[in-house]
This record gives structure tokens, C-alpha cells and sequence, in this order.
């Protein structure tokens, strides 16, 4: 809207200024128009037609027109005889310093020919800035310059014409410079610039102005340009230091070129005045130089050797910079650094007392070692825990000294559950990443005499058979000590206490050093067949420590004895007898019967009958194992009258001992044989009642005997531990009886074997101490087969037919 306002405005203008000029020159025939530059295209300039009284109706036939070169016109006339401008006027490209801007065009019209002039004047509009050749212009000067002193600026253009073109230069507000203005006519104002006041380049390197150039329009328009004043230095300004202090700090251990800190120094002069340089003091000593180095360029100091905590935690350098000047002017700054102790140092161990060897019955608290730890680091680097790392039976106590630690026991020792340890010290220090080490010592427990002997058995129970040889070993007893040297040195003796034991034990005698038992007598199982006494094991420690044993000794028998015939025995003693049987018995007849015994047992004590001599084998049979005599026929008459029968009575040793009983058997007649029977049946009576005699008297001792022997088992087998069956018990199907039978088959018949009754799976092993017997585990599961090998006779063993 304001550009159409404005339109308008010029519109009204123009046909004010061309009436007026026809008013004025109404005599003549050239028109004059004014117009401002810068109008549109289009825009109405006149209207000739009309200002020239032309009929308008013919101006399409006379060919009116505007006369124009080969440019395109600036105007245009349309049917009606109105003048339009054909393109845009910009009056400082069209009069370029012209003060009056007129443009002259000729119009034609034919039929008659007229030619008509126009004039069309340009009004300048202020249209156009001052504007600099530069947006920024640049001035040297140096700082010894003195005030006074001008410098020539470039002035600004303005093609606008006077009225509008450049009326006045502004300088913005400084303190050093002032401005000047020439006025050179036609050349215009010229801009002088005007040193006030001294300039310091340490002050100020460069001074930044404002130039501005303003024109008489209204508004005014105006353009600028920046003037860069640098001041030209001289050397008159030493190095100085940014910072008033420096101060770094630095991990020790650091890596060789690692920067601590830059130290910055700044000089206000230019050039090879201002530039800095970077040097160690001149106090600074090699050692340092060793260690730090100083960038010339930079300022940085550089780590160049081994930084170590330990030997030193701070630093104070100083630090010289200097001006590349014609003459330097130098400064110098201490710098401080502090080294920061990193955990870089094991805790050290060190033992100032031991003692290797320590007493088992030392008590809880004893001293063992006192050691010392020290770490060379910092702070909680430095600071050191102890402990020991293994469970031993030893632990670590604080002394009031720091850092002084003493090894004491803890709980009671004993050497015979272990002899040695080996202490392990850790020593761990506060670190972030703590380092540690160990340190391990060798405490040997040293013996006290606190262990009784003991015997690998309680009780021993041998079996010696009779008949040993007098003075060789039997058996040997051992025992052993938990403790060592003497006081696990075992010294053996026999206890002789009380009548019964010294009667029992006079005739055994023992290696005080080995246990070997010897005998000095031969035994006799007929006369002892069991004993009991106590071996005691004596240590050689301070004071002496003692264990006894008790050992129980049976005898097993040997066939030592060969059988006695008990009947038929003469007068005379000898094994003989007579026996008158009629002549009419029948077959199967009981002639006699051999009567023997034998001291042995078992099968030492069973007896088997044989016929060694008859006459006539037909007539007379013996039975194995009874002795019984019968006929196997009827006599005849050719049968002699006396036969004789030796009968040989023979055990089961292994090496058989006999004895041999002779019968005569004489063949009467009945009626002399009734006779003598009667004579002989008393006799007979008499003597069957002294054998019967005999015979239970000898079955009621070995049973008393036997009864006595387990009934002193069963006794110290329940003094012992019940967590298993006594070894001498018997089996749980026992009938409580001395006898047991065994049956066996000899050919057709069947026979049963009749003597006391043993332990299933008693066995005599041949060995080193006369047979031992051997006694299985009870606790053995009832499956096992178990066999029999061992059997006692309870008297001269009988045997029967089935």
C-alpha cells in the first residue's frame, strides 16, 4: 500500500508539472515533462495527444510514434497518446554527474508531417549509500609514534546527486585517535585520521575504529567501514607468567614423557620480542635435570626419569622463560610437585626370633616367633593386615611396638597327631589393588613323654603244643609307643606278682626288647593244659610310662601217648587174657571185647582195633572200632580148641602210636564152659566194674577241665568291648553238651564218631608258634561255610555201630 501511495503522489506530481509548463510555454512546440527516477514500468509520464491539442482518433492513421535508435526506447507511447516508461530510469546511470538529468525524445507524426520534441527531466531521488571501496581497512602503527601524527583514510562514495551525496564523516568514541575531514570540491570530502594520544602496544595490540560516512537525505542514509589499527611493537616488556603459582601433582612410577604441567608465560611485546622460550633455572641441579625436562616451545615439563615416592615426595623446580628479543629479558617461576605415593611396594616380612621346636605340652598363649612387618608406602598403601592363611593350630598377636606381630599357639598341640607345620605369615596391605607377600616358617613340635605303650592286641591268646622245645621262643608280644626316642624306647617284663603268678610264670621268660617269649620247660597238656599271665611294656621317657597285657596260653595236645589196654590185662600186668567160649555158640557170638585208652585227644585219642594175629581168620571177627571179638561161624569138629588172637590197638596221630593185646580163646564144651562161666562171670563183674570206674572218672575230668577252659574265655571275652562275639563262645545251636557225633560211611556201613564238642571252624595252623589256633571272626555272616579240623576226645574215644 505504501508503494501505491506513493505512485499516486508522483501521478499528481507530473500533471501538475505539465500543466504548469504549458502555461508557461504554451508559444512553443516542445513539451517538458519531470519525472523522479525509479518509476515503474508502465507508469504514465503525459499525454502528448491531449497537451498537443491531437485529434486522437487519427493518431492510429497519422502513425504517431516515438523516433528512437537501436536501444530499447526508455519510453513508450500507446494508441491513446499517452507516454509510459518502457523500463526502469536510474537517473546515476542515465546523467551520471550531471546536475540537471533531461532526457530529450522526438515524436513524428504523417499525413501531414509534424514532429513534435519532449523533454523529460530526471528527478534524483536519494536512492543510493555511502558506500567504501573496503568494508575494513588496515593501519600500522607503531607504538613510538608520537601524537599529532595524520594518516589518510579512503573516503566513501555516494553517486546520488549533491544534495544527497556524502555530507559529513563520524569516527566512533576512542581515546587515541581523532578524525579530520578535507573538502576537495569536486573530489569530495576526504576523511584524515588523527593520532590524540600515545599508543601501547602492551596496552592494546589493536585498536578497532568505526569510520561513517553519512549523506543529506531525509532520512539520511549512511554507509561504514572498520579501521584496524595495529600497533608495531618494540621490546620494552619482559616474559611474565600467567599464574602467580604452579603446582602439579604426579603419580610415582609415572611413564617416561608423561606431562605433569605447562607452565605459560606471556610477553606484550610482538615478533621475536613477544615469542617465549622455556628453560630449567639456573639453580635447578643435575639430579632434577635427570628426572624432568622442559619443552622449550610449550612449557610442559616432561617426566624423563624414575619417579619413586620413597625417595622423595615433592619437588620445586624453577622455571626461566625468556623473549627471543635483540636482548632477551627473561623471568623465572618455581614449580612445585608433588609426588603421590601409588601402592607399589609389597608389605615386607621379617622374623627377628624364632623357636624351631616347641614342647607338645605347651600351653595356649606360648610365643612361637615374633616377627616384624614393614610396607615403604604411604597412608592406607602402607598399612598392613597379618594373618595366617592355613588352620593351624597357631595364631597372630598384636605387640604394643606397630608392626611387631608374635606367633603364639592357640590350642593344645600334639606331636603324635602332627609333628610339623609350616606357618604361612600373609601380610596384606590397604591398597586399591593390594599387594601382599609370605612368608613361611617350619615349627617342629618337639616329643613329650604323654603316651602309654600300647599292645597291638588285648589279650593275647596263643596256642602252644606240648612237648616244645625248653628254652626256644614261643611267641612274641608287641607293643608301641605314639611318642619317639626314649620315650617311645619299650622295655618288656613279666609280671610276677602273687604265689600263683610267680609258680605260673618261673618257668617263661621274656626278651626285655624284642617281646619274645621262651619257655624254660616243656609243656605237658596231660598236666597243664592252660594258663594266664601279664606282660608289661614300659617306655624309657621321664617319668616312665607303663601298659600291661594279658595273655592267655593254651596247650594243644600231641600224640604223645600211646593207647593202654585196659582189658584183658594179667595178673602180671601184661596185655593178655583168656577167654573159653562153648563149642555150639552160633555166629556173631560176643567172644570179648578189647578195652583201651588214650591220654591224647581228638583224633590223637581215637583208637581203631585191628587183628595184628589169628589162627584162623574164618572163625573170629574184630570190629574197628569197638574191640568187640564175635565168631563169624559155628565151629565144627575140625575147629582146634585154642586159637589165639593178637589185637592191635592203634590212634590217629599223625605219626600212630600202638600197643597190642593178646586173647586166647579156647572151645570148650558147654557143660565146662557154663562151669567156668560162672567162675569167670563173677571175676569179670569185679573187674568190668573197675574199668567202668575208671572210664568216668577220666570223661568227668576232661569234661570239668573243658567246662573250666571256656567258662575263663567267655569271662575276659565279656571284659573286652561287646560290639562283637566273644571268639570263644559256641556257635548259638550249642546243646550244652562235652560230645558231638560225626558220621561218616566206610564201605556199606555207616559208623558215628563220639567226642567233645569243639568251635566251628577252629583251626590248627602250622606256624612259627607251635600251631596257633586259629579262631574266625564271629561277625562273619552265617552263610560262610565253616569246617571242622580240630576235635578233643572226651575220654579213650568209642565208636559205635549205627
Amino acid at each position: 500500500m505504501a508503494q501505491r501511495g506513493c505512485r499516486a503522489w508522483l501521478e499528481c506530481l507530473v500533471i501538475l508539472i505539465v500543466s504548469l509548463d504549458l502555461t508557461f510555454n504554451f508559444a512553443s512546440a516542445q513539451l517538458r515533462y519531470s519525472i523522479p527516477e525509479e518509476l515503474t514500468v508502465g507508469a504514465v509520464v503525459g499525454n502528448i495527444a491531449k497537451d498537443l491539442g491531437l485529434d486522437i482518433s487519427a493518431l492510429t492513421a497519422r502513425g504517431f510514434r516515438i523516433v528512437s535508435g537501436s536501444t530499447e526506447p526508455l519510453f513508450q507511447l500507446n494508441n491513446d497518446g499517452v507516454l509510459h516508461v518502457n523500463r526502469k530510469i536510474d537517473r546515476e546511470e542515465v546523467c551520471e554527474r550531471i546536475s540537471t538529468c533531461m532526457i530529450n525524445i522526438k515524436t513524428v507524426l504523417e499525413n501531414p508531417l509534424e514532429v513534435h520534441y519532449v523533454a523529460i527531466e530526471v528527478l534524483d531521488v536519494n536512492d543510493h549509500s555511502p558506500t567504501f571501496s573496503e568494508n575494513e581497512t588496515h593501519l600500522e602503527i607503531s607504538e613510538s609514534t608520537l601524537p599529532g601524527a595524520r594518516f589518510q583514510l579512503q573516503g566513501a562514495r555516494d553517486p546520488d546527486s549533491d544534495m544527497y551525496s556524502i555530507q559529513l564523516y563520524k569516527l566512533s568514541q576512542n581515546d587515541h585517535f581523532r578524525l579530520e575531514v578535507k573538502d576537495r570540491g569536486e573530489d569530495g570530502k576526504i576523511p584524515v585520521l588523527y593520532l590524540h594520544k600515545p599508543l601501547d602496544k602492551e596496552t592494546a595490540r589493536s585498536h578497532r575504529l568505526l569510520l561513517t560516512a553519512i549523506d543529506g537525505g531525509k532520512p539520511a542514509r549512511s554507509g561504514t567501514m572498520g579501521i584496524i589499527v595495529n600497533v608495531l611493537d618494540v621490546n620494552d616488556n619482559m616474559p611474565v607468567f600467567v599464574k602467580d603459582s604452579y603446582a602439579a601433582v604426579l603419580k610415582e612410577n609415572a611413564p617416561i614423557g608423561t606431562t605433569i604441567i605447562q607452565v605459560n608465560a606471556t610477553d606484550l611485546d610482538d615478533g621475536f620480542n613477544g615469542e617465549v622460550v622455556y628453560s630449567f633455572g639456573n639453580n635447578v641441579n643435575n639430579k632434577l635435570r635427570k628426572l624432568f625436562e622442559v619443552d622449550t616451545n610449550t612449557g610442559e615439563i616432561i617426566v624423563k626419569g624414575l619417579i619413586d615416592f620413597e625417595a622423595k615426595d615433592r619437588y620445586e623446580i624453577d622455571i626461566k622463560a625468556s623473549d627471543k628479543g635483540t636482548v632477551p629479558l627473561a623471568t623465572e617461576k618455581s614449580v612445585i610437585i608433588t609426588i603421590v605415593d601409588l601402592n607399589d611396594n609389597a608389605p615386607e616380612i621379617e622374623v627377628t626370633s624364632f623357636s624351631s621346636a616347641i614342647p607338645e605340652d605347651s600351653k595356649p598363649g606360648t610365643t612361637v616367633a615374633l616377627i616384624s612387618v614393614n610396607d615403604n608406602d604411604s597412608g592406607v598403601n602402607g598399612k598392613v593386615i597379618c594373618y595366617i592363611s592355613e588352620d593351624v593350630p597357631f595364631t597372630l598377636t598384636p605387640s604394643l611396638q606397630n608392626n611387631m606381630y608374635s606367633i603364639v599357639t592357640k590350642s593344645l598341640l600334639d606331636r603324635e597327631h602332627q609333628s610339623k607345620y609350616d606357618v604361612t605369615i600373609v601380610a596384606k596391605d590397604g591398597g586399591e589393588q593390594p599387594l601382599s607377600s609370605h612368608q613361611t616358617i617350619s615349627v617342629t613340635v618337639s616329643d613329650v613323654n604323654d603316651n602309654n605303650p600300647e599292645f597291638s592286641t588285648s589279650p593275647y591268646t596263643f596256642y602252644v603244643i606240648e612237648n616244645n622245645v625248653a628254652g626256644a621262643s614261643l611267641f612274641s608280644v608287641s607293643a608301641h609307643d605314639c611318642d619317639e626316642g626314649d620315650n617311645a624306647l619299650i622295655s618288656y617284663n613279666i609280671e610276677r606278682n602273687g604265689d600263683e603268678h610267680r609258680k605260673i610264670t618261673s618257668f617263661l621268660n621274656i626278651n626285655s626288647e624284642s617281646g619274645d617269649i621262651l619257655a624254660l620247660k616243656s609243656f605237658d597238656f596231660e598236666t597243664l593244659k592252660t594258663f594266664q599271665f601279664q606282660v608289661v611294656a614300659t617306655d624309657s621317657g621321664t617319668p616312665s610310662l607303663s601298659n600291661n597285657v594279658t595273655v592267655n596260653v593254651f596247650i594243644l595236645d600231641q600224640n604223645d601217648n600211646a593207647p593202654v589196654i585196659l582189658y584183658p590185662v594179667s595178673s602180671n600186668g601184661s596185655a593178655e587174657g583168656v577167654e573159653e567160649i562153648p563149642r555150639n555158640v552160633n555166629a556173631g557170638h560176643l567172644v570179648t571185647k578189647v578195652r583201651a585208652y588214650d591220654a591224647d585227644i581228638g583224633y590223637n585219642g581215637w583208637l581203631l582195633f585191628s587183628l595184628q594175629e589169628v589162627t584162623d581168620h574164618s572163625l573170629f571177627g574184630l570190629d574197628r572200632y569197638t574191640g568187640q571179638i564175635r565168631t563169624l561161624r559155628s565151629f565144627t569138629e575140625t575147629d582146634e580148641a585154642e586159637h589165639k588172637l593178637v589185637i592191635l590197638v592203634k590212634d590217629n596221630g599223625n605219626v600212630s602210636l600202638s600197643a597190642t593185646a593178646t586173647v586166647i580163646v579156647k572151645v570148650v564144651e558147654p557143660k565146662e564152659a557154663f562151669a567156668a562161666s560162672d567162675v569167670k562171670s563173677a571175676a569179670k563183674d569185679e573187674e568190668g566194674n573197675d574199668v567202668t570206674f575208671y572210664l568216668m572218672i577220666t570223661l568227668g575230668s576232661v569234661s570239668v577241665l573243658f567246662l573250666i577252659s571256656i567258662i575263663v574265655l567267655i569271662a575276659m571275652q565279656c571284659s573286652k568291648t561287646t560290639d562283637y562275639t566273644s571268639k570263644y563262645l559256641q556257635e548259638t545251636n550249642y546243646d550244652g553238651t562235652l560230645c558231638h557225633s560225626i558220621q561218616y560211611r566206610s564201605g556199606e556201613k555207616r559208623y558215628m564218631l563220639v567226642g567233645p564238642r569243639m568251635s566251628i571252624g577252629s583251626t590248627i595252623v602250622p606256624g612259627s608258634h607251635a600251631n596257633t589256633l586259629v579262631l574266625p571272626d564271629r561277625r562273619r555272616t552265617s552263610e560262610e561255610v565253616r569246617e571242622i579240623t580240630l576235635f578233643q576226645g572226651c575220654s579213650g574215644t568209642n565208636a559205635c555201630d549205627r
